[in-house]
């Protein structure tokens, strides 16, 4: 193939690359041949195949922090320009975000507070320490105990939050830092793992809530969302699975069960596999840092049942709020909608109070941050009211709900869309 930068490439001829080894992403009308690059892309290979044969300037714009680094290596990669007749219906949403993006530049939302990370930093490290102090001082009574458990639940949920912020790059203008402090909280202070995070997380952000592509709605071997998963797993599956009562089983192997069985084996199993030892060993000092200091207070039975407890409270915490901005929203197949609307659609609010913000590590302003991935948190209640306002411009929903509203719609989802796959199911195979 000539690699000629000048020549112009019509939707058509682009949206044929989108194969596994054969891949053009459109980033600023400039198409990119980003069949071998993929394989090197520091945020994964997934999170930018999911925009092959796809316009990718919006979401290249909202993951990256350093344009002059990035694009400095891209030339290479150019292989034509989009038509000049290539337009779209789309282009004024694009055109309206784009200056939303601008004007919180202006109002510099993407400037982070050092005194709220450094309070919001010390105070899990406080948490932590009180929960050791609490047991140590006072005994393994049951008061004591369960006050401990307490603590080491909130510090532990806390540096979820705080880990999420140094993940998106949105507390340090070095990046470097940025990783740092992400192995910090994820690897030494919550026991889990980076890499394994950003493979997972990075896809969400980029395609939330789309069949195939965003990681957080393959459930299918114990739940079905939406409208559509429902109606395609009635068809390829017998009756094994309940999905009508997974409303129920929900509240038995969801919350509790997440973070203790299913997480707990995923986070050693990722960085293994990928041979990512750095992350290996410093999660696994987090293992080590707690037996050392509960085996001499309870024993190392009790101490793994204290883990066990406590992993499964933190579970309850993390299940309840992040599933309260997606379940409930659409779950479909990729429309290659503007990132405005693509996000709107999959991800919804909770209402804002002091509580809320620090219960949820602000994600009740789960839409904002979608829009906006590296904008601090304590930052996207600024940018809210513009949000709404281009919403309402555009006629697209945007939905903000109380917190009980939000956590009952997980189970309400969950539901109906058991229903939809009992329907189904009946229905197809009674033919």
């Amino acid at each position: 193939m000539v690699n000629d930068r000048a020549r112009e490439l019509s939707w058509d001829e682009i949206k044929r690359h989108s194969k596994s080894d054969d891949k053009w992403i459109v980033i600023d009308r400039t198409v990119y041949n980003i069949s071998e690059w993929a394989r090197k892309h520091p945020g994964g290979q997934r999170v930018i195949s999911h925009y092959a044969g796809q316009d990718a300037t919006e979401a290249f714009k909202a993951f990256h922090t350093d344009m002059k680094l990035v694009t400095k290596y891209m030339p290479v990669l150019e292989i034509g320009k989009l038509s000049s007749s290539a337009k779209s219906s789309e282009d004024e949403i694009k055109q309206d975000f784009a200056e939303l993006k601008k004007k919180a530049e202006a109002m510099k939302l993407f400037t982070p507070s050092k005194l709220f990370y450094i309070l919001s930093f010390l105070h899990l490290i406080f948490f932590e320490a009180l929960a050791y102090f609490t047991m140590r001082y006072y005994g393994t009574t049951w008061l004591p105990y369960l006050t401990s458990m307490f603590f080491l639940v909130i510090a532990l949920s806390q540096a979820g939050w705080s880990q999420h912020d140094f993940g998106h790059l949105s507390v340090f203008k070095n990046n470097r830092l940025n990783h740092a402090l992400h192995s910090i909280t994820m690897n030494l202070i919550k026991g889990a793992s980076t890499s394994w995070w950003q493979h997972l997380h990075n896809q969400h952000h980029s395609k939330p809530n789309v069949i195939n592509k965003d990681p957080d709605v393959r459930l299918e071997p114990l739940f079905v969302i939406g409208e559509q998963i429902p109606k395609t797993i009635a068809e390829k599956r017998n009756d094994s699975i309940p999905y009508n009562w997974q409303h129920y089983y929900f509240f038995i192997i969801g919350p509790p069960l997440l973070f203790p069985i299913y997480f707990q084996y995923m986070v050693f199993r990722h960085p293994i596999v990928r041979k990512e030892w750095l992350d290996v060993f410093l999660m696994s000092l987090f293992y080590v840092k707690f037996l050392v200091l509960y085996v001499p207070m309870l024993g190392f039975g009790g101490a793994i049942a204290f883990f066990f407890f406590t992993r499964c409270l933190e579970s309850h915490w993390f299940v309840w709020v992040s599933q309260s901005n997606h379940v409930p929203m659409d779950v479909e197949e990729d429309k290659e909608r503007p990132w405005l609307s693509l996000q709107l659609y999959a991800t919804c609010d909770v209402e804002q109070s002091l509580f809320n913000d620090w219960f949820t590590g602000h994600l009740n302003f789960q839409i904002e941050h979608h829009l906006f991935p590296t904008m601090p948190r304590h930052n996207l209640s600024k940018i809210q009211p513009y949000v709404r306002e281009l919403c309402m411009k555009h006629n697209i929903p945007y939905k903000c709900k109380t917190l009980k509203e939000a956590f009952t719609d997980i189970v309400r989802s969950l539901k109906r869309s058991g229903e939809i796959w009992e329907s189904h199911y009946k229905q197809f195979h009674s033919l």
